[in-house]
């Protein structure tokens, strides 16, 4: 009976202090495809469904979705709390909602709002009962420890392990008792005086396919928060939220409670405090449930059959159940191939096979760590390329090259053997290419001579097919982004293997071109409109293939040309050079003894082709095979002079879309742009 008072005190005074708090506010996305005139009959119906969502939410258990009107002027509406929080704060949340959208949004068609409490929507279209994942917003946290700094990327890790158990106690839970809420919170130690919390939630309206599809979704974009100690990913059909701070109701981790009766009797109150302890106590189980099987994870994780554990990793890599964030695509078992074949490759192997990544085994440092050469025990050379903590990137780097090169199979890209992840370490392990990168020979004045120009013509070409493979002929149509010199790398017979799929992206076939706010990249390699406006498509990949064909014949590199000649880039001198018929003065020198005239001249008038400024102009690396493989007789069109080159001494600060507070746009929105 004690117990049951102190629980009774204990609730009611989190109810009031959730009662003192307001809603707050997030990201909302006013759609500006359609609007509808003052007084029509679509805000008549508008109005009306916002009323019957404000009056009905906290009735039907914290969500809602009614209907309003008939064609052409029908309303659809959603709403929902989050499960956490009690009746009256749901109700107040609901109805500041309603007002404060149709105060930002007065006469669109479609419109959400989010809040840290609940979501409230209505649109013309159908949306009850529809996955919808295409507008995410990002809440990031800035007001509570700003240094703080994870290590060694660790506490990402956690994070997205969490988030899988999380997803999976959804499933499980919607599986086993349909009737079930669609939500669970995780938390778990992150050392020893660190505790991480995670909340996730669909709607009730979706299928447990489109749940599990959303909370993927949303899992693969938590990349937005790599090195935050809180944050989260906005969905209208699902959401996502961690932090280091417990920022839910932990005590009423339970369906919100039904509005109370008219009237009220001892049996009532009685039977209230009764559910309310089942309710409690079913939490309670959840959260130890969740929590165990999070530390299940960590303690398989170091079990000395590694190879399990690596496994199980693994899948969350490649079976589809976290997509890759730079996809535009979603996979399943039927599209992934064989990409669950790649091995996992002890971490003891690896340690032995580069002298415990000595200095002396270093290859060379990309941007995402270091690459050692080593040697296992049947005498097989291999490298091994170690992802750096401090990246930024962890696993949102090893996950972009294994859901990738794991399913590409061509002579002109790299092998990926496997991979390994054991120990808070991120490896993976490709064949070994014994001449390293292009860029070691093509800028080094000793070892450029050992490129002839018929070494540098199969270059050439070998590079334009793997391209070309990755735009046209593979089962993904593959945007590599960070084409360069030191990204193709020379087997023993200096054929070239592009490598390097970390900042790749997938589209489906029915896309051609997208956008993006986080510009990633080599400047000098960069097309205009990637550099400048976020704009990237195989058309940005031919731009760069363009800039290194032409460093390839000159020997020179676009990066830091300018500082030579006056300010001139790479681009503009070769077109210089080209107009007034002097191509071949562009030609590194060591190459004139072996060169062929007709065949440099047709490479350069090529790679003019491909660094023009407007993109749908450019060849697609199909046309520009074609165009190599000719013998002379075809007619190349006139290339348009480059406007500039995108280097870095033209790029400002302030022409970053970088925002450390509440990010309120996709990452990734497909633009069909108009040529300039």
């Amino acid at each position: 009976m004690t117990f049951t008072i102190l629980l009774v005190i204990l609730l009611s005074w989190l109810s009031l202090k959730s009662e003192a708090q307001q809603p707050t506010y997030i990201y909302h996305v006013c759609s500006n495809n359609t609007t509808f005139t003052v007084n029509s009959t679509y805000q008549a119906n508008r109005d009306t469904v916002l009323s019957w969502l404000v009056s009905n939410t906290t009735r039907r258990d914290g969500f809602y979705n009614t209907t309003a009107g008939s064609s052409p002027d029908t309303v659809y509406g959603i709403s929902h709390c989050r499960v956490d929080i009690n009746t009256t704060f749901c109700q107040a949340c609901i109805n500041f909602a309603s007002e404060d959208l149709t105060r930002r949004c007065p006469v669109e068609k479609t419109a959400i709002i989010y809040y840290g409490e609940c979501i409230f929507r209505y649109s013309n279209q159908t949306i009850v009962s529809v996955l919808d994942d295409t507008r995410i917003g990002y809440w990031l946290d800035t007001q509570r420890n700003t240094s703080f700094t994870p290590q060694d990327g660790y506490f990402d890790q956690v994070v997205s392990a969490a988030a899988v158990i999380s997803m999976n106690e959804i499933l499980n839970r919607a599986e086993n008792q349909p009737s079930e809420k669609r939500f669970a919170a995780v938390e778990t130690n992150v050392s020893a005086n660190q505790t991480l919390y995670i909340l996730e939630q669909c709607t009730p309206d979706l299928s447990d396919t489109d749940c599990r599809t959303c909370l993927q979704r949303s899992i693969a974009n938590l990349s937005c928060c790599v090195g935050r100690q809180g944050g989260g990913v906005l969905n209208p059909s699902c959401n996502i939220r961690y932090d280091i701070y417990p920022f839910y109701n932990q005590t009423a981790i339970a369906p919100l409670p039904p509005a109370p009766a008219p009237e009220e009797d001892t049996q009532n109150n009685s039977n209230w405090i009764t559910i309310l302890v089942a309710s409690l106590s079913a939490t309670f189980g959840v959260a130890v449930i969740s929590v165990s099987g999070f530390f299940i994870w960590r303690r398989r994780n170091n079990q000395e059959n590694r190879e399990n554990s690596q496994g199980a990793q693994l899948l969350d890599l490649v079976d589809g159940r976290i997509p890759n964030e730079h996809s535009t695509e979603t996979f399943s078992g039927e599209n992934m191939g064989k990409s669950q074949e790649l091995p996992s490759i002890q971490l003891d192997i690896l340690h032995a096979a580069t002298n415990s990544f000595s200095h002396n085994n270093k290859l060379g440092e990309g941007g995402f760590g270091p690459v050692y050469k080593g040697t296992l025990e049947d005498g097989k050379e291999i490298a091994v390329k170690r992802l750096s903590g401090t990246s930024g990137q962890g696993l949102v780097e090893l996950k972009n090259e294994v859901m990738l090169i794991a399913r590409l199979q061509h002579r002109n890209l790299v092998k990926l053997l496997g991979c390994c992840l054991e120990k808070n370490e991120n490896l993976l392990v490709y064949e070994f290419m014994p001449n390293r990168s292009l860029d070691l020979f093509l800028f080094d004045p000793n070892l450029s001579a050992q490129l002839d120009w018929q070494k540098r013509f199969v270059i050439i070409k070998g590079i334009a097919r793997g391209i070309m493979y990755l735009h046209e002929d593979s089962r993904l149509r593959i945007i590599h982004r960070d084409l360069k010199a030191s990204n193709v790398l020379l087997d023993h017979k200096m054929n070239p293997k592009i490598s390097d799929f970390g900042m790749a992206r997938i589209f489906g076939e029915d896309r051609n071109e997208a956008n993006t706010k986080r510009v990633v990249g080599t400047y000098g390699y960069m097309a205009p409109e990637y550099a400048m406006h976020g704009l990237f498509s195989i058309k940005s990949d031919v731009f760069s293939f363009g800039v290194l064909l032409l460093e390839i014949i000159s020997g020179r590199k676009n990066n830091g040309f300018h500082l030579l000649l006056s300010g001139e880039s790479l681009l503009t001198f070769a077109w210089k050079l080209w107009s007034r018929g002097s191509g071949m003065e562009l030609i590194d020198q060591c190459l004139v003894p072996s060169s062929v005239a007709s065949e440099v001249l047709k490479c350069i008038h090529i790679g003019l082709l491909c660094v023009q400024e407007d993109p749908s102009v450019r060849p697609t690396m199909s046309s520009v095979i074609y165009m190599l493989a000719s013998d002379g007789t075809i007619s190349l069109p006139r290339p348009t002079e480059p406007a500039f080159s995108v280097g870095r001494a033209i790029v400002e600060p302030s022409q970053s879309n970088s925002n450390d507070g509440v990010c309120s746009v996709n990452e990734v929105t497909i633009s069909n742009f108009a040529p300039r």
